[in-house]
């Protein structure tokens, strides 16, 4: 199991069995969204140095860090598997797909403000880029593993940003709330979030 930690930029790997920390690996950046091959290696997107952190899973050391101009602040991040393709949202409205045997940016795709979270649905080749600032919803079709282009942009709400797929259904579901006023910055939050507002949780639901 691999934690990742913002504030002191590295990784704790814990042994699934027994949750014992068996290792920390320093990442050189701050940690956002991670994904895995399956066979033995975990992608990072390390946000303040818009790049992706390649972590080796048996020795717990970073391989390799992979630039992801001219994508800038990367935090979601999805994998296609089959084809090799890493696909990381950046804060400034686009995502970079990368190749996962070369560490190449081999394309971008525009998405939508505030981007959090990405996933990719296999069965129908689509990424999905979960964008709160502007509340949408990017749907990335896969055309090749070399060519993306944008099939939809769905109208979600604002502050829509965490997301989850069921991969067998085909459905994205997103969650948000509705806001009120941000309140007054202090030294510990110079940039306070909106507050809240007490039973307006909501989970957006999101098919074919």
């Amino acid at each position: 199991v691999f934690a990742f930690n913002g504030r002191s930029k590295n990784a704790t790997v814990l042994e699934a069995k027994t949750g014992k920390v068996v290792g920390t690996i320093d990442l050189g950046g701050k940690p956002e969204f991670a994904a895995t091959d399956l066979k033995g290696r975990v992608f990072v997107n390390i946000e303040d140095r818009s790049e992706v952190a390649e972590i080796d899973a048996k020795s717990l050391a970073v391989k390799a860090h992979w630039p992801l101009s001219p994508c800038q602040e990367p935090s979601g991040m999805a994998i296609d598997r089959q084809h090799h393709r890493l696909l990381s949202g950046c804060d400034n409205k686009m995502a970079a797909v990368v190749d996962t045997e070369s560490g190449k940016v081999v394309t971008t795709v525009p998405i939508g403000e505030g981007v959090d979270a990405n996933a990719f649905d296999p069965g129908a080749g689509l990424f999905f880029s979960s964008n709160g600032r502007d509340a949408t919803l990017t749907v990335i079709r896969e055309e090749t593993p070399d060519r993306f282009t944008v099939a939809e942009n769905v109208p979600t709400r604002k502050g829509a940003r965490t997301m989850a797929l069921d991969e067998k259904t085909h459905t994205v579901y997103l969650v948000t709330a509705q806001f009120g006023p941000a309140p007054a910055p202090t030294a510990d939050q110079p940039r306070p979030r909106p507050t809240i507002l007490p039973n307006t949780f909501t989970i957006l639901v999101v098919g074919r």
